[in-house]
């Protein structure tokens, strides 16, 4: 096995661990996306139309799409911890590759979402929502749900690296990531919205994403959200994984 894979095993066990040794990190993780799906079809869901589909249906694709994003902050606050702790010194006079410490931390965030889209899928399955797809769709619809999130895990790494505090880089990424998870087709459909708004929801990754989950899940049209979708993670992945190592290498060489 190549060092650095072997490494960022490592990492990645270790950041696994915290969450045993902190399970309050986990279950917010998992409270927060079943009161948003609880809130939404009970309070708001009323008043929502949207032609041809049931809102539940509608609804959760969007809730698992906002909520492996935002997983991507708990990469963030760990990354500006471990800088504040000293740890990331401690690694750097270890026998081992340094991109490792990036790699395992992100790839603990694709084993997390796994875990938070099972659980918003069985919430889902319990006020009505239904799959109406074959296996293999719903299989690519999870699978490009984790790389959607691992994408956005490398934005909030190096969000993490640029914050001076847990506090700062959990902010950060919020201010960013909220507007553009509501000013999309999550919660509504983009056509009632103002027309500005409408055009940047339509090109807007996060609806483009939700849309091709609602194919992949429920059988909706796919129009092109599914390879779009598919490009923008690999897109965005390619573009600020190496932009986080560099930062990374940087901030470890003080």
């Amino acid at each position: 096995m190549p060092e650095i894979v072997a490494d960022a095993l490592v990492i990645l066990k270790r950041n696994l661990i915290k969450f045993r040794r902190q399970p309050e990190m986990l279950i917010g993780y998992t409270i927060q996306p079943i009161m948003f799906v609880l809130l939404f079809v009970y309070v708001f869901g009323g008043s929502i139309q949207v032609p041809g589909l049931d809102y539940e249906d509608f609804l959760i694709p969007g809730i698992i799409v906002q909520n492996i994003t935002f997983g991507g902050a708990l990469t963030a606050v760990g990354l500006v911890e471990d800088l504040n702790k000293g740890l990331i010194d401690r690694f750097r006079s270890l026998p081992m590759a340094r991109s490792a410490v990036l790699a395992g931390r992100t790839l603990a965030d694709v084993v997390v979402n796994l875990f938070g889209v099972i659980i918003i899928l069985l919430v889902g399955l319990v006020v009505g929502f239904r799959f109406n797809s074959s296996v293999p769709e719903i299989a690519y619809g999870i699978l490009l749900l984790l790389l959607f999130g691992y994408a956005f895990s490398w934005i909030f790494a190096l969000v993490g690296l640029y914050s001076s505090s847990a506090e700062s880089a959990q902010q950060i990424g919020f201010t960013v990531i909220f507007p553009l998870t509501f000013i999309s087709s999550a919660f509504v459909p983009v056509e009632n919205m103002p027309g500005a708004l409408e055009a940047f929801a339509k090109v807007n990754p996060f609806t483009i994403t939700v849309d091709a989950m609602r194919h992949l899940f429920i059988g909706t049209p796919a129009g092109n959200s599914v390879w779009q979708a598919t490009l923008w993670s690999i897109g965005l992945t390619v573009v600020f994984a190496p932009l986080a190592v560099l930062k990374y290498r940087k901030v470890s060489a003080r």
